[in-house]
């Protein structure tokens, strides 16, 4: 079990008699490395069970079934998408679902004309699990919930008002299902086999449930090694997105993360990535911000999210890839194992 990356009971942390302890285990994670475990959470095991079984079976389906769940207008966060290395080798299966389906769904719940715009590249639904929609909502749902509790916790061991995070109700939030393969290559370091890149989340918050038979994700301590976010079926994994941190003038720390191969079975992790509502304008707030001038600029939630493709695109995407989203078409990366 990693000592950087502790596992907290929520309902108990949460508490009015939470043990000083306890806050403080919370508060030195998250200032230190930027994420937690949480367990007693209250997310119903049937709810993620519901999810997560229903993509399973997904993306166990032949290449040939799967390709035609991608997106077909080439949109890189809708439906399912594979991604080689330089190599060929298969890295990383996705599956990527937007807040809302399409357009009228997104002006139905109360979105901007202009906001609605990005949902014009419609959510991709696989027929052969017909309950999957509402399994995703429940889970969603949950997530979503979790996250406004920790951001709670977060602000009661700052000791701020429980409030003072203004996440707000409408939020914007992105769902990601990531399948990781069996890697027989030998010999490499976990430089050498990395399956995600080092990054933070652009999210508030981002709560992931994970599952497979190695440690495979990884944290980055305040001196740039790296440690095991441990696997444990009754945990949720919880990591400080970028907003927060620029919310608290860099009090939290980002949770830089990363994935490694390994293991004998595919390895599969979900995750809800959860912003405030898109109108919003992040900015260090009165509580943390600093007198002298703050280092952080304020971001708009908005643009980064109506630009997120492009930036994308332009710095990971390759030239066919590019093509098929300039082309307005399905694009399926070619894999050679």
């Amino acid at each position: 079990m990693s000592d950087d990356i502790p596992v907290i009971d929520l309902a108990a942390a949460l508490a009015t008699d939470a043990p000083d302890d306890l806050l403080a285990t919370v508060r030195t994670a998250a200032e230190t490395i930027g994420i937690i475990q949480v367990v007693n959470h209250g997310v119903p095991t049937e709810v993620i069970a519901g999810f997560d079984d229903g993509f399973r079976r997904v993306l166990d389906l032949p290449r040939a079934e799967k390709e035609r769940l991608a997106s077909p207008t080439g949109h890189p966060y809708r439906g399912w998408r594979q991604w080689p290395d330089d190599f060929g080798r298969l890295e990383l299966e996705r599956f990527s679902i937007a807040q809302y389906d399409d357009t009228e769904a997104a002006r139905a719940a109360g979105l901007s004309a202009e906001h609605a715009t990005l949902y014009e590249h419609a959510n991709v639904w696989p027929p052969q699990e017909p309950g999957l929609r509402a399994a995703t909502q429940r889970y969603h749902d949950a997530f979503v919930d979790v996250a406004r509790r920790v951001l709670g916790l977060y602000a009661r061991v700052l000791d701020v008002p429980a409030q003072a995070f203004p996440l707000g109700e409408d939020v914007y939030t992105t769902v990601v299902v990531n399948n990781y393969p069996q890697w027989p290559h030998e010999g490499a370091s976990d430089e050498e086999k990395l399956l995600l890149l080092e990054h933070a989340d652009s999210s508030v918050l981002t709560v992931l449930h994970q599952a497979g038979d190695y440690a495979g994700l990884q944290g980055q301590r305040p001196d740039g090694t790296w440690t095991p976010v441990p696997i444990r079926p009754d945990a949720l994994q919880v990591f400080t997105g970028t907003l927060l941190t620029n919310w608290t003038e860099g009090r939290l720390r980002p949770g830089r993360h990363r994935v490694v191969a390994g293991g004998s079975v595919t390895r599969r992790s979900s995750a809800v990535f959860v912003h405030p509502s898109l109108d919003t304008v992040v900015a260090p707030l009165p509580e943390f911000a600093d007198p002298d001038g703050s280092d952080f600029e304020p971001v708009s939630v908005w643009e980064r999210a109506s630009g997120n493709v492009e930036e994308y695109l332009r710095v990971f995407g390759r030239p066919e890839q590019l093509a098929a989203w300039r082309e307005n078409r399905p694009y399926a990366a070619e894999v050679t194992a």
